[in-house]
C-alpha cells in the first residue's frame, strides 16, 4: 500500500527518522528530554574563528524556556542551561571582568564552586535574521569538578553581561528527534 500511495502522491516517508541527532535540530523541530517533549523556538549560531561553529537552541515546553547547546568537536558536546540573573553569583563578578578585563579563576553559584574552563571571543547570530547581523561577545566558560554542570558568563559590551547555568548531557539524553511536520 505504501508503495502505491508514494507512486500516486501520498505521504512521503522521512528518509532518516531514527538516525537524527541535536546537530540536526533546526526551528520548529521537536525532541524528548526528560520525559517532556520540547520544541525549538529559535536557533542562534556562533562562530568561533578557524572554522569552529556551534549552535545553540532556545527551547520550549509550552511552560519554560531553556537553551541546549550543541557542539560538534571530536563528538557532539551538549549543555542544557537557563539564564540566571548575574548577582546570584557569589562576588563583584563584572565589577572584576571591568578592572582585570577577565573573571576570577573560581567562582560559586548556589553553593558549588566553579572553575574557569575556557576563555573564547565569538561572534554570534540568530538563524532567520539579517545574515549580515553578528554580535561579537566574550564567554568565559566555568565547570564543576565532575564537570556535570556549567556556568557561562557572557560579555556583550563594556557593561553589558549575560550569566547561564546548566548540566551537561550525554548525547542519549535528547532523543526522538522530528521536524516540524509539513
Amino acid at each position: 500500500m505504501s508503495l502505491f500511495k508514494n507512486l500516486f502522491g501520498g505521504k512521503k516517508e522521512d528518509p532518516k527518522p531514527f538516525s537524527r541527532t541535536p546537530m540536526d535540530l533546526d526551528l520548529g523541530y521537536i525532541f524528548e528530554y526528560d520525559m517532556q517533549s520540547w520544541e525549538v523556538m529559535a536557533v542562534y549560531e556562533y562562530d568561533w574563528g578557524d572554522e569552529d561553529f556551534s549552535k545553540e537552541f532556545k527551547v520550549s515546553d509550552g511552560q519554560n524556556t531553556y537553551y541546549l547547546s550543541v557542539e560538534e568537536d571530536d563528538e557532539i558536546e551538549m549543555t542544557w542551561s537557563k539564564k540566571i540573573p548575574l548577582r546570584s553569583i557569589e562576588g563583584p563578578i563584572a565589577q572584576q571582568i571591568e578592572e582585570d578585563e577577565r573573571p576570577p579563576e573560581t567562582i560559586v553559584y548556589e553553593s558549588r564552586t566553579y572553575y574557569l574552563d575556557e576563555e573564547s571571543a565569538g561572534y554570534f547570530h540568530e538563524k532567520g535574521s539579517d545574515e549580515n547581523a553578528w554580535a561579537e561577545f566574550m564567554v568565559w566558560d566555568y565547570y564543576d569538578k565532575k564537570e556535570e554542570y556549567q556556568l557561562s558568563i557572557e560579555q556583550w559590551g563594556p557593561r553589558s553581561f549575560e550569566a547561564s547555568h546548566g548540566k551537561v548531557l550525554k548525547n542519549h539524553e535528547i532523543s526522538d528527534i522530528l521536524p516540524r511536520e509539513q
